[in-house]
């Protein structure tokens, strides 16, 4: 039986006031190991804090000094004047890179790449967990600006302390459910910084309606009185707020600074408007020419996932404009097997399609 955030997880941060589940959201999920491969050579992770200019003054008080995963290659220390691409790698919603580090199984997944021939590379884990649960990658003066923390900030601090192939040629970008929607929604906005892009199982790319309002929640969640008062609230009902942050920040409304999908029970047409307008399945069509530019694009969901739908919805767009893109329907659930992934299709991926010299 999956736990309950395996099984939340993937649903989309549809725009349905759901009831409360009563029942507390595992902090981690169990995940097939990838296959081992004798004789990897281990990588180096180091954990560092990353200032952010982008998110600071934020309204929602979450930290402008973000941890960050680094990985080194096998090679790093002992190659003082050789450069390597970048793959920055994209969490999911209510675990922060360092959980999701181990979901990936990151160590035995990255050396096991490198010792099955794919070219050795840098990997940038940021954390963008915030107060509910995850920023969704967006622009917000309530949760503060990740968008830009992770196509600008991030890569700056990176090129400036590690030896980097600094163009977009050399730099990837892939994330798993909340951060496959991060790498959708950036992928799409700055082709300028990226090579290529890798969506495992993206969540909330499509529109949602309001769909039935259970008035219960809706109460809830227009009842409390701080940020903090989230942190008790079931998985789905934190997903509202955090997407709430994100789409429909609202300067004028303390404490949470957000404005909900409903007021007194009533659905907020203008609120739902501003959540569609954040779906990439409602945007894409502006940024055809930019992903035009990428010299690969990959999607990848599980069959047992309900984020299938979309997804190749987001492949058959793409395919209709003439972008090629891959798109991967593999047995496993939407958490399983993505350790795997990494290790026999993410990087290989990112090995065959960045520049490994300046």
């Amino acid at each position: 039986m999956p736990s309950i955030r395996s099984r939340f997880r993937h649903w989309p941060l549809a725009l349905l006031l759901t009831a409360a589940m009563p029942v507390a959201v595992a902090a981690q999920v169990a995940t097939n190991p990838p296959p081992a491969v004798p004789n990897a050579r281990p990588v180096t992770i180091e954990h560092i804090k990353v200032h952010a200019p982008s998110i600071e003054g934020n309204l929602e008080g979450e930290s402008a000094d973000r941890d960050v995963l680094v990985v080194l290659p096998p090679s790093y220390a002992a190659s003082p004047k050789r450069r390597y691409p970048v793959v920055y790698a994209l969490h999911g919603y209510s675990i922060g890179a360092e959980q999701w580090s181990k979901e990936i199984h990151l160590t035995e997944a990255s050396a096991g790449a490198f010792a099955k021939g794919s070219k050795e590379m840098i990997l940038v884990l940021p954390d963008s967990k915030t107060i509910h649960n995850g920023s969704m990658y967006s622009s917000s003066m309530t949760t503060g600006d990740f968008e830009t923390f992770v196509s600008r900030d991030l890569i700056r601090y990176i090129d400036a302390h590690y030896r980097t192939i600094a163009n977009r040629d050399s730099r990837g970008l892939a994330g798993h459910s909340m951060g496959g929607y991060g790498t959708a929604r950036i992928g799409m906005k700055h082709p300028d910084m990226y090579g290529a892009i890798y969506m495992m199982s993206p969540c909330c790319l499509s529109a949602r309606t309001a769909g039935t309002i259970d008035p219960a929640a809706a109460a809830t969640l227009e009842a409390l009185k701080s940020p903090a008062d989230s942190a008790t609230l079931p998985f789905m009902l934190r997903a509202q707020l955090a997407s709430a942050a994100a789409w429909s920040p609202d300067p004028k409304a303390p404490p949470l600074y957000l404005d909900l999908p409903t007021k007194n029970g009533v659905v907020q047409p203008d609120v739902l408007a501003k959540w569609a307008a954040n779906a990439p399945l409602a945007f894409v069509d502006q940024y055809i020419g930019n992903l035009k530019q990428y010299r690969a694009i990959a999607i990848d969901v599980g069959d047992q996932d309900g984020l299938k739908v979309d997804a190749a919805k987001l492949h058959q767009v793409m395919t209709d404009y003439g972008i090629a893109n891959s798109f991967t329907i593999y047995p496993g659930t939407h958490t399983s097997n993505v350790a795997t992934r990494v290790q026999e299709n993410v990087l290989p991926f990112f090995s065959a399609n960045l520049k490994f010299e300046r």
